[in-house]
């Protein structure tokens, strides 16, 4: 009982700490001021979430067990950005060009809120768009490769020669192939989700076992129903490994495509502070991006165990 609680409240020990820290030591005079404690509300923001999970914890075992589990991982947290604090708001320890304060990158979600916003939409339909046809793409190709060997006798080389290349490598020959730069990261995302899906799906379908198809034989079942109902179902597992493996490669791409003449979007923002000299709004950027590619990837999961609750579980997130 003692072991759970001490769990439970480590989380609320550390965030104490770094707030007494932020609070009684001043900030560098080498680091330039912000108008108001960004950091600091970070942390009241945070424990206020926290504390309302933590008084339903006493009541439903559900969430009790989910604090009890995060609680000591948050504190881990909080405790790596309270050093960070330390390091580059109080003493500026290091170069305060490249190391803003906290309070500074914080900030900037504040500040520029609203071109974070439309870079996040801009983002978003570039990245659901070439996701979209590379994964529609790779996931027909992956079904042909699977079930015809004449198909995979001249897929296969293709795959294996093309897939393997970053699809970012292709930016010069994609530059001047397509008339816009919009144009050319769609394609290349689309590329760079088209081969792990159709690596995946048609590893999934060979390695689907012969007797399934037989019984379906047996039963009196055509083609197609084979293909539908058999073959794909089987081969969801390594379906969803494909659609995760192109997620973290789709992001990737996303951000330096954006890179290439796009006007909007995370990674035009990122180039655009950092050739600015503006660190705290890269480093807000970079943020962002990790928590977006964390929702998606977790939502997929979700997605994935939902559909084949049989392997929940076995890759976890």
């Amino acid at each position: 009982m003692i072991l759970k609680l001490s769990k439970k409240i480590s989380f609320i020990i550390s965030l104490l700490f770094a707030v007494l820290i932020d609070v009684l030591i001043p900030n560098s005079d080498l680091q330039p001021a912000t108008d108001k404690p960004y950091f600091r509300y970070f942390l009241f923001i945070l424990g206020g979430v926290y504390v309302v999970f933590f008084i339903i914890s006493f009541i439903n075992k559900k969430v009790s067990k989910k604090i009890e589990g995060i609680g000591p991982l948050l504190a881990g947290a909080v405790l790596l950005l309270n050093i960070i604090n330390i390091v580059c708001s109080k003493y500026s320890l290091l170069p305060v060009l490249f190391f803003p304060s906290l309070d500074r990158v914080f900030a900037v979600f504040i500040n520029d809120r609203e071109l974070l916003i439309k870079c996040v939409i801009s983002s978003g339909k570039l990245l659901i768009i070439g996701f979209a046809i590379g994964a529609i793409i790779g996931f027909t190709t992956g079904i042909c490769v699977g079930f015809n060997k004449k198909i995979a006798y001249w897929v296969n080389p293709l795959t294996k020669v093309i897939g393997p290349i970053p699809a970012t490598s292709w930016s010069p020959l994609v530059l001047s192939l397509f008339s816009t730069s919009y144009q050319a990261a769609i394609f290349m995302i689309a590329l760079a989700v088209w081969f792990p899906i159709t690596v995946m799906t048609s590893n999934g379908i060979q390695n689907v076992q012969q007797t399934y198809f037989e019984v379906a034989d047996t039963l009196g079942a055509n083609k197609f129903y084979k293909i539908f109902k058999v073959g794909i179902p089987a081969a969801l597992p390594s379906v969803f490994l494909g659609v995760f493996y192109a997620t973290t490669g789709s992001f990737i791409t996303l951000v330096t495509a954006e890179m290439f003449g796009c006007k909007s979007g995370i990674g035009w923002y990122l180039n655009w502070q950092k050739s600015m000299m503006l660190y705290a709004n890269v480093y807000a950027g970079l943020i962002l991006l990790a928590v977006l590619c964390n929702l998606i990837i977790t939502l997929l999961f979700r997605i994935k165990d939902r559909l084949l609750e049989w392997q929940k579980g076995v890759i976890k997130w």
